[in-house]
């Protein structure tokens, strides 16, 4: 005795709960029609419908199913020069760290000092400011109420961080230099880690830049408290609060701007930290001298040859996102 496959019609034995000639295994019907003979009812064409009782077993899968498999349909190919351009603000935030560890260093040892470091702060505060200042106004013509702001607030912050600087001073008296060391890398890790390096917006920090900035200027209050004197502690505050919460913002101005300055104040940022170090550790010169090679240069193409290998699909099995076509009435694709 032979049963038939109702979907080929192919016989097989009566024993057999499945057909093996078909692709895909299904329970076979006995049903009168399927004798030898006998010809099959006519059955109406699958549809890709789940809430739909058909003629065809739950995990029929039509020939036309992979019709509309689409691959790597959202991929982004890259160039090699641009993505080595647009590494530049990793390299530039990285060497952002590193000049403002070489400036607590010789503020420490007194290689510098706190007057020069105030002066040093203010002057480039003011010459980045009217920068900043001359391109916004090339775009927002009317922004004076905007100077006075941004004046009015600079003086209030200032003075509350004077007011604030003794007790800055005796925060971590009692903690051990080596915790200080190690919280304030883990800190500075953290700034590096979650620093908005993607945003175009030129004048807010949102989350989790604003996480970023907050690890860099405790860190900055953790290294403050190791002076004994206040005017060193408002030098390294006052500039760590231009450095890593103005800075940031000059930069992300000067990128929007023009790529080749962007590019010149890489080179700027990388050449002082290089030179700074250079009298503190030359093996850290060196490592941050290849660090900044492989970040640059290395990884874009291996960004690149990493592509390659990269097999995004899409197909109908993806979530139906619906789309409104007039008023009311919705497809679903």
């Amino acid at each position: 005795m032979y049963n038939y496959c109702p979907r080929d019609g192919r016989p097989f034995r009566e024993d057999e709960q499945i057909c093996p000639l078909c692709d895909f295994q299904r329970t076979i019907e006995q049903s009168p029609s399927t004798r030898p003979g006998v010809p099959l009812p006519p059955r109406t064409p699958w549809r890709k419908l789940l809430y739909v009782k058909q003629d065809y077993p739950d995990n029929y899968v039509d020939d036309t199913f992979l019709e509309e498999l689409q691959k790597n349909a959202n991929v982004r190919h890259y160039e090699y020069w641009s993505v080595v351009l647009e590494s530049t603000i990793i390299s530039q935030h990285i060497s952002s760290i590193v000049i403002f560890v070489a400036i607590f260093i010789y503020l420490y040892l007194g290689m510098l000092s706190s007057h020069a470091l105030i002066t040093i702060g203010t002057a480039g505060s003011a010459i980045g400011y009217g920068f900043w200042d001359w391109s916004n106004t090339m775009l927002t013509p009317d922004s004076n109420f905007q100077r006075r702001k941004i004046f009015k607030g600079a003086v209030l912050f200032f003075l509350t961080l004077l007011g604030l600087t003794p007790i800055l001073k005796t925060l971590t008296e009692k903690t051990s230099e080596d915790t200080i060391w190690a919280l304030t890398v883990i800190l500075f890790l953290a700034n590096l880690a979650f620093h908005d390096y993607g945003s175009g917006n030129r004048r807010n920090i949102k989350y989790p830049g604003s996480l970023s900035t907050n690890a860099a200027i405790f860190a900055s209050v953790v290294l403050a408290s190791r002076f004994k004197t206040n005017l060193h502690v408002f030098g390294l505050m006052s500039f760590a609060v231009q450095w890593f919460a103005l800075f940031p913002m000059l930069r992300r101005q000067i990128r929007s701007i023009s790529s080749r300055g962007n590019l010149a104040l890489t080179i700027v940022l990388f050449l002082t930290a290089t030179t700074l170090f250079s009298q503190i550790s030359p093996a850290i010169v060196v490592i941050y001298i290849l660090g900044m090679i492989f970040l640059t240069f290395v990884c874009p193409f291996w960004l690149i040859w990493i592509q390659r290998y990269k097999n995004e699909i899409h197909g109908p099995w993806d979530e139906a996102r619906p789309k409104i076509l007039h008023g009311r009435s919705f497809d679903y694709n």
